[in-house]
């Protein structure tokens, strides 16, 4: 299984000034926006990290993810969370041959822990033998830094600021999340009833 991110977190959905505000930076020098790209690309590992703990994408973008074979042909849940439409479902053969699946053989069916790909009637189709099958999908809060839960927009703040305090520091474990940042995240993570649950 191959999870893609099609397209990336535009520049201009990053909170940058929230950010400035909450570090409590000094504004109206002529230098304010040399620091810019810097705030930013904390923002991006902050997002990120909270995203891998929680499983739940923040601002909206596109996916791919590829598998070898349904894991419930009944409906196959999808990685992450919240989805907000299905793009395409193309199966490819075990020579590369690609064959998209018409769309209303299947529908998204939303949830903000498991969201599925479901078919309309009966089973989804046999994965090709030797082959796999490609869903897109759009996933996230929404375009915007606004449209996120404050408690996560709350988290991905503090846990950049951490990771800014702390940006010459060596010594601080690699995953480590402050327990503020659990305590805010905590209810978002899915719970996995057994191994390799939802995927």
């Amino acid at each position: 299984m191959m999870l893609i991110e099609e397209t990336a977190v535009p520049s201009a959905a990053l909170p940058v000034e929230a950010f400035k505000a909450h570090l409590r930076l000094g504004t109206g020098f002529s230098e304010d926006t040399l620091q810019e790209p810097v705030l930013a690309s904390f923002l991006r590992a902050a997002m990120s990290a909270i995203e891998a703990r929680t499983g739940k994408i923040l601002i909206e973008r596109d996916f791919s993810w590829t598998l070898n074979g349904w894991r419930d042909e009944t409906g196959q849940a999808l990685p992450v969370a919240p989805v907000s439409a299905l793009l395409d479902v193309i199966f490819v053969s075990r020579l590369g041959v690609e064959h998209p699946l018409a769309a209303h053989f299947y529908k998204l069916e939303q949830d903000m822990q498991r969201p599925k790909l479901a078919p309309v009637a009966g089973v989804l189709p046999q994965v090709p033998t030797g082959g796999a099958v490609r869903i897109g999908f759009r996933a996230g809060y929404g375009a915007t830094w606004d449209e996120l839960p404050a408690d996560l927009g709350q988290a991905v703040l503090l846990l950049a600021a951490y990771y800014y305090e702390y940006r010459n520091e060596s010594s601080v474990g690699e995953g480590y999340m402050p327990f503020g940042v659990s305590s805010l995240i905590e209810r978002y993570r899915t719970v996995r009833l057994f191994a390799g649950a939802g995927k």
